[in-house]
């Protein structure tokens, strides 16, 4: 056939077959490049063969033929044979369109599978893939005979329901979300931060999926568009570690989510205005009374650096634990922390990442924020926070760490002799200018050495938080009824522990207290031999 004719024919039929590719590839991608390499190889054909009686049945029979290599390339391997009746589906050399049925099938069949129990799978694959018989699967598994049969049994109907189930996923499947901030209140035990289990997209979106409604696997995996499976083995480690919990067949997500929906734009405009606000009467007040009150120059005060260093360290610590007395704590830690088998007791939180979603004022210096962390051993308390002004110092070895710091500090205090590598270890570690007896002449950290100068000063900030105390509770009580209203019923008591913290050993109140202080020009920016010790203090328990 001559170029002319053979150009006339495909023309004639492009737009039919677009339509049949169109409605039978996943997408209109695919469809665009299979009737591209129909049109191709249609026309080859029809240019090089002279035995062609039907030119345009021709071309449709190149057309399905390439549809059926499109669907075996789709296949993700696997072969097997069908369940029962499906089984009986042939696949005949002289008809195309019985082969790419049976290939939708098998494929589907495959599919469906996954949505089986673990004890339904193992079965069902024993028996129609590996061909073992019934009894061997019993022995194999350490079950019943009749029990093998049973699930044999649901297992066919399962399949046969859900072969005819259209499976939809949301939109989580094309748009997954990600957890841009993931922290922690309290303990992290031998596997580390809230980080490390939610390291995947897998894992973070399981959680997000079922932190409003209760899902079973299958509907996790429906949502997510990802085989159950998968799903299957994720959920159960996180189950096992504490962060989803299991109702009958069901998952519920078991840490606080930030989520970027409508209503966490108002509450981070609430929550802005209400931190600014209090650290704006607070702070200030605070900063004014420690200098004038003397306090700086306590006797039991005791640090080798200036004035703006010092006060680096005490207004965090008293902000956060000045007025404990007027703190209404309804609930307490154990009865909403997480205990992991790995020892950690916690609540974990985690901030979802969006471009359009809400951010908060100080959204980037959250994410170099850690603390407020206190540490004891039997004498001694060490307090610290890490901040965009700090060196980095905590991290998932911190616990650890700190404890052989309490130890060494302990001796040092008391004058007892340490050894050049242990004095070079305080040294490095920010604890100590040089070595030496413990005085102001040596230590680089805040030393509180005595109880009375500790309520000393916490008296200064309980001071200026009885005086505001009816502004702070004017300024928390909306944001609380907010984020309370936001939050899924299953958490509401994790969340509301908490809120009770708001002003007191709450991270963000700090931090808006120093952003306050930096921003007025009263804190001044620490050098860069500071950082390392900066927001250090250690306190004698007694």
């Amino acid at each position: 056939m001559n170029r002319a004719d053979a150009e006339q024919i495909i023309t004639e039929l492009m737009k039919p077959l677009y339509g049949f590719a169109l409605k039978r590839c996943v997408n209109i991608q695919d469809a665009e490049d299979l009737i591209q390499e129909i049109c191709l190889k249609a026309f080859r054909a029809l240019t090089l063969r002279d035995d062609i009686v039907d030119a345009r049945k021709f071309v449709w029979t190149v057309a399905r033929n390439t549809l059926a290599n499109y669907y075996r390339g789709k296949q993700s391997g696997g072969i097997g044979v069908f369940i029962d009746d499906l089984s009986g589906l042939p696949a005949s050399d002289d008809d195309v369109h019985e082969q790419i049925i049976r290939d939708e099938t098998e494929a589907r069949l495959h599919k469906e599978i996954a949505y089986l129990s673990k004890l339904q799978r193992k079965i069902v694959i024993a028996s129609y893939y590996e061909h073992k018989k019934q009894q061997e699967i019993a022995n194999e598994l350490g079950i019943p005979l009749g029990t093998v049969k049973w699930h044999l049994f649901e297992a066919k109907k399962d399949l046969r329901k859900g072969m005819d189930t259209v499976r939809t996923a949301s939109v989580l499947k094309f748009n997954p979300i990600r957890f841009s901030l993931m922290g922690l209140n309290g303990s992290v035990g031998t596997m580390g931060s809230t980080a490390n289990f939610f390291r995947s997209a897998l894992s973070q979106n399981i959680a997000y999926c079922v932190y409003r409604q209760p899902k079973t696997i299958n509907e996790i995996a429906d949502c997510l568009g990802v085989s159950p499976v998968y799903i299957e083995s994720e959920a159960e480690f996180l189950e096992e570690y504490g962060y989803l919990i299991k109702k009958g067949n069901k998952y519920l997500a078991n840490l606080l989510i930030d989520e970027p929906n409508e209503k966490a734009q108002e509450i981070a405009k609430i929550q802005e205005d209400m931190y600014s606000q209090a650290a704006k009467i607070f702070a200030n007040e605070l900063y004014d009374n420690l200098l004038n009150t003397g306090a700086l120059k306590y006797e039991g005060l005791v640090c080798g650096q200036n004035d703006n260093f010092i006060l680096w360290s005490l207004i965090p610590y008293i902000a956060a634990l000045s007025g404990e007395k007027l703190m209404e704590t309804n609930i307490y830690f154990d009865e909403v922390a997480t205990i992991r088998p790995d020892g950690a007791k916690n609540i974990a939180y985690a901030i979802i990442d969006s471009e359009n979603g809400p951010k908060h004022k100080y959204y980037d210096s959250v994410l170099q924020w850690c603390g407020p962390c206190w540490n004891s051993n039997d004498e001694l308390t060490l307090w610290q926070i890490d901040s965009e002004w700090s060196g980095k110092r905590v991290d998932d070895n911190y616990g650890i760490v700190v404890q052989r710091d309490l130890l060494l500090l302990k001796r040092f205090l008391k004058n007892e002799p340490l050894s050049k590598d242990e004095y070079a270890y305080l040294i490095e570690r920010g604890y100590l200018k040089t070595a030496g007896k413990a005085g102001k002449d040596t230590l680089q950290i805040v030393w509180i050495k005595d109880n009375k100068t500790k309520q000393n000063l916490l008296a200064i900030g309980d001071k200026a938080k009885e005086k505001y105390h009816d502004e702070f509770s004017g300024l928390k009580a909306p944001f609380v009824e907010a984020v309370m209203d936001n939050i899924p019923d299953h958490l509401k008591k994790m969340q509301a522990y908490g809120l009770q913290y708001i002003f007191y050993s709450d991270g963000w109140f700090l931090l808006y207290c120093l952003k306050e202080l930096v921003g007025s020009g009263k804190l001044k920016l620490p050098a860069k031999e500071e950082k390392k010790s900066l927001t250090i203090l250690i306190v004698m328990n007694y």
